[in-house]
């Protein structure tokens, strides 16, 4: 048996490499977890992978309870800590549960999730994986409860998968270690790989746009982002594929703020309160209010990765209204973005 100690280090140090790359983490999003015996460490909600040599972002919870739990028919079970903490066990904590391996990343990796939201992704994942890895899918479920459900309903069917496919969501990879698992992930970007959509070019936007009652909007730094307003069909998905998954709707919100013109933009801002925190305006660029947040910037670009590899013509799955509302309203997406940086 390996050590947990070493399994610790492994799974911080991993964390850390991982948690810088983009393609494979967005700031808050994505969470990793070990098994300890009877005990599951696991991400806290809102914590960032990145920070995980600098900070302690993992709490132990009960395995045994949630396992007893899921048995029962119990998805709605709430992890009970094992250790006095601050922090909040990950919302997506049961997905780790269910999971038999020693080791489990949840992630939204772009290449994968580039597929994921796309209708006819299950012919896709045929005939891309064959036997490459072991493998289940399901559909769109709400995170929490609803998931972890699915997830172990798809499990009962393929109880030797090492991944499961989360349609409009991202991916569970389990493995014995960190290696295991990274070799895994690995494939699957591999296998997965799409060509961005060729940069559009532009005279990029330089200058604030400043209101008549004090505030100010800022182009995004990103300059690949101001491809959602430059290149007509990418500017034209906002309106239709906008709510792509879970993430991005609770950090960007319901739908995308469109504008003809800075003229536009203005004249909806001429009250602060109407001012949207970030807003695309055609032809010219994408503009964010000064406290647009960090891991708010993080999801912006995740729906451009998202997006720039995509066919004009792909059909993709936007979420329902509903799905929407559902993902707002859920204190444990409000809690997340409370301690989100």
């Amino acid at each position: 048996m390996i050590p947990e100690k070493f399994i610790k280090e492994s799974v911080v140090n991993y964390c850390t490499v991982i948690g810088v790359d983009p393609l494979l983490v967005q700031g808050a999003g994505g969470n990793v977890s070990w098994k300890d015996g009877g005990t599951l460490w696991i991400k806290a909600s809102g914590a960032w992978l990145s920070d995980a040599t600098q900070n302690d972002i993992f709490v132990p919870v009960d395995l045994v309870h949630l396992q007893q739990s899921v048995l029962s028919g119990n998805f709605s079970v709430l992890p009970k800590l094992r250790a006095e903490s601050n922090l909040r066990p990950s919302i997506e904590t049961l997905l780790h549960a269910l999971m038999p391996h020693p080791v489990v990343i949840h992630l939204h990796a772009i290449e994968v999730l580039a597929h994921l939201v796309r209708h006819g992704v299950e012919l896709t994942l045929s005939s891309v994986l064959g036997t490459k890895v072991r493998w289940t899918n399901v559909g769109y479920f709400k995170p929490g409860e609803e998931l972890a459900s699915a997830v172990w309903t798809a499990l009962l069917t393929t109880p030797d998968a090492d991944v499961v496919f989360l349609q409009s969501h991202g991916i569970v990879i389990g493995g014995e270690d960190i290696d295991a698992v990274n070799g895994i992930l690995r494939t699957l970007t591999d296998a997965f790989k799409t060509v961005q959509r060729p940069v559009f070019n532009f005279p990029q936007p330089t200058s604030n746009i400043n209101l008549d009652h004090g505030k100010s909007y800022v182009p995004v730094r990103d300059l690949s982002v101001h491809q959602l307003a430059v290149d007509m069909p990418l500017f034209n998905r906002l309106a239709s594929d906008w709510a792509l998954y879970p993430d991005h709707v609770v950090f960007l919100g319901a739908k995308a703020r469109m504008f003809e013109s800075i003229g536009d933009l203005k004249k909806i801002c001429q009250k602060a309160i109407n001012c949207p925190e970030l807003a695309f305006v055609r032809g010219i660029g994408v503009f964010v209010l000064p406290e647009f947040s960090i891991g708010k910037y993080a999801q912006l670009r995740c729906y451009y990765d998202v997006l720039s590899r995509q066919d004009e013509g792909a059909m993709l799955n936007s979420l329902s209204e509903d799905q929407i509302a559902d993902l707002l309203d859920w204190d444990a997406e409000k809690y997340r973005m409370h301690v989100a940086k």
